[in-house]
Order: structure tokens, then C-alpha cells, then sequence
């Protein structure tokens, strides 16, 4: 009872703005839960404004899609440099262990983001590979009897996983493992997409990069990270509505599937967010049916949205610009926007008065 005390003094006292929208019906509860929680981070100095930007945020769209670009609006607001505040908060990794019930304990690792993603992103190809490895035959024992069958989740499997990553330093999870070398698992390395505008990535400006799917990158990691890569992908930007209209490489295929991955981030059936990386790219007309293999019907479903959409009767279409209308069974409507990102694209400033137009232009280099 002291905690919803509480809450409802943060929101009464420290967001007097968004009460008032919500008294008004301009917003409703959940988008009130949804601001109060971005607007953690935003000092009070500069939080007057952050809810007035929030609001019409808000005022456009349901709340659970509003999370992450109010994440970004919290964030470009803060008077600190993200990358600033990143070095300081970074000071704070550690690693907890927390006694639970019935012999459990939570780990709990507090680390950078882009370590974190990885982290995850290995341990699901991992465990990924571990339920592949099922359907290939009959496993046995050295005895030469036969082993019961592998039944566990993916959860399980990615804290098993990482349990013997920690411990043996190899993950003893992989089914072909037996012998001192590790096998195909431990090859398995992590993948992080990361989106980083061309100023930040030539060192202009400190603004945040993204972790698709997963959070706010700072500058230096992001730079570091560019560093290391052998490829790249240069997007073209559109500064206003800050989505993806283009993508440069030689293979077309490969680079519609990255094109997509940008523009979607995610699940694109309502509601799920399972990263795109780890989804199927589906032909919203069925190729069979006569559907092209066009960017306009095209989008990310996870494998059991994508079998839901192939063997039930939900219905999707594409609206262009990459939305898409979902019907239920039922008849009802849920249209799936485009996501935002998190990282903002600024256009140029115009030129001051009498300057000449024919001048050239430094322009930053792709990315």
C-alpha cells in the first residue's frame, strides 16, 4: 500500500503535466506508467518539457508502442552526454547472487549493453542448436544404452549453458561434446547489430547507438565496435521519419534481409518483440499465391507468429511503408507501425544568410 502511496505522489507531484492530460482523457493509465518510467532518467530541470513532448508521443499511439521512443526522448534530453553518464555507470559492473526458494538463487550481472546482448545472443544459438540436434538420431550412453530424450526449454537450456561456459569455460550442453576440445557450440560467437549515425561514428557528436532490440549504445563502445568489423552496411536515413528507405551492397537478396532487419527490429506480428535477427522473413502474399519477393511484402514474424499467420485464420496486409493491418479471427483490427529507433537522425541547418550556395560541402562518410 506504501508503494502505490508513493507512486501516485510521483505522478501527482513530479508530472503535474501528464495528471492533467490524464484527467482530460488525452492520454490514458498505462501511457502514464509508461512515461513516469522513461522519465527516470530526465532530471528535473528539463522534465516540464520532457512531458510535454511525451504527451504528444502519447497522444499518436497505444502505449505499448510508445516505450521505446520515449526511451530516445528521455535520453536526447538529458542535459548529459549519453556516453558521459555510460563511463560513470559503467564504473558500477558487477555481478550479485540473490538466495531464492527451493534451493535457487537469481545471478544477477549488471554490465554494458552491448555485452549483454551478446551474451544472450550466443546462449540462444547455443541452446538453439542443442534443440536442432534432436531430430538428428537417437542418442546413446557409453554403456551403448540409450539416453532419454532432451526435453527441456530454451530457458533451461540457455542457463545450462551458461552455467558450463562459466564454470568449464566450454559448454559441455553441446551434444557432440565428449573429447578436451570443445565442440560446435563452443565455435558459436555472438551477433549484435548495431545502428550508429555517420556523426557520431566520425566522432561530431557523442549521441548514443543502438543495440537492435535490445538498448542504448554509447559512442566509444559504438566506435570501438566499427573498428572491429570487417563489413558494412551504409542506410540511407530519411531525417524526418527516421526510418530506413535504403540500403547499399552487391547482392540484392542479402541486402533486402539486412534492409528488413533495420526497418523492423523485431516480431512484426502485435505485441511480440523477439529481435529480428532471430525471426523468419516472411512473404506477407504468399510467394505460392503469386506474392513477389518485394521490400513492400516483406516482414520479420518469429516461427510461431509466422506458423499462426500459415495455419490460422489471422489475416495481414501490408499498408505501406512497411505497416502492417492485422486482422483477428474475431474481425478486430491491430495495425503494427514501423518501429522508431531509438537514434535520432538531424538534418543540416540551413546556411547562414549570404552564404554561397555553390560552395562544396564536407559530407561525413557512409556507414
Amino acid at each position: 500500500m506504501q508503494h502505490d502511496i508513493d507512486h501516485a505522489m510521483t505522478i501527482v507531484d513530479d508530472y503535474p503535466v501528464v495528471f492533467a492530460a490524464w484527467e482530460t482523457r488525452r492520454i490514458t493509465r498505462d501511457h502514464v506508467e509508461v512515461i513516469v518510467k522513461a522519465g527516470t532518467v530526465v532530471p528535473a530541470e528539463v522534465r516540464g518539457a520532457f512531458e510535454e513532448a511525451a504527451i504528444e508521443i502519447c497522444e499518436r499511439d497505444i502505449a505499448v508502442r510508445v516505450k521505446e521512443p520515449l526511451r530516445a526522448l528521455a535520453e536526447r534530453m538529458h542535459p548529459r552526454e549519453f556516453t558521459e553518464r555510460h563511463r560513470d555507470a559503467a564504473a558500477g559492473r558487477c555481478v550479485r547472487v540473490l538466495p531464492g526458494a527451493d534451493g535457487m538463487s537469481d545471478l544477477i550481472a549488471t554490465l554494458p549493453t552491448v555485452i549483454a546482448a551478446g551474451m544472450l545472443d550466443r546462449l540462444t544459438q547455443m541452446g538453439q542448436s542443442v534443440k536442432d540436434s534432436r531430430g538428428a538420431g537417437t542418442a546413446f550412453a557409453a554403456d551403448g544404452q540409450c539416453e532419454e530424450p532432451d526435453t527441456r526449454t530454451m530457458d533451461q537450456l540457455r542457463a545450462d549453458a551458461l552455467a558450463d561456459l562459466v564454470l568449464s569455460g566450454a559448454p559441455v550442453v553441446d551434444p557432440t561434446y565428449g573429447s578436451d576440445a570443445p565442440g560446435p557450440l563452443g565455435a558459436i560467437r555472438a551477433r549484435v547489430q548495431v545502428v550508429v549515425t555517420a556523426n557520431t561514428l566520425t566522432g561530431t557528436d557523442h549521441g548514443p547507438a543502438e543495440a537492435v532490440g535490445t538498448g542504448l549504445v554509447d559512442a566509444d563502445t559504438a566506435r570501438e565496435l566499427a573498428g572491429q568489423t570487417a563489413s558494412w552496411d551504409r542506410l540511407f536515413i530519411d531525417p524526418i521519419t527516421r526510418t530506413p528507405v535504403e540500403i547499399d551492397t552487391y547482392r540484392p537478396t542479402a541486402s533486402m534481409r539486412r534492409l528488413l532487419q533495420a526497418r523492423d527490429q523485431h516480431c512484426r506480428f502485435p505485441g511480440c518483440r523477439r529481435a529480428a535477427i532471430r525471426c523468419e522473413i516472411d512473404h506477407t502474399i504468399d510467394h505460392a499465391l503469386g506474392g513477389h519477393t518485394h521490400i513492400y511484402n516483406l516482414a520479420h514474424l518469429c516461427q510461431r507468429h509466422h506458423s499462426m499467420k500459415q495455419f490460422t485464420d489471422w489475416k495481414v496486409r501490408q499498408l505501406g511503408g512497411g505497416v502492417l493491418e492485422w486482422t483477428s479471427p474475431g474481425g478486430r483490427i491491430y495495425r503494427e507501425d514501423v518501429p522508431i529507433p531509438a537514434v535520432c537522425f538531424t538534418p543540416e541547418p540551413d546556411p547562414p544568410p549570404g552564404a554561397r550556395t555553390g560552395d562544396p560541402v564536407d559530407e561525413p562518410p557512409p556507414f
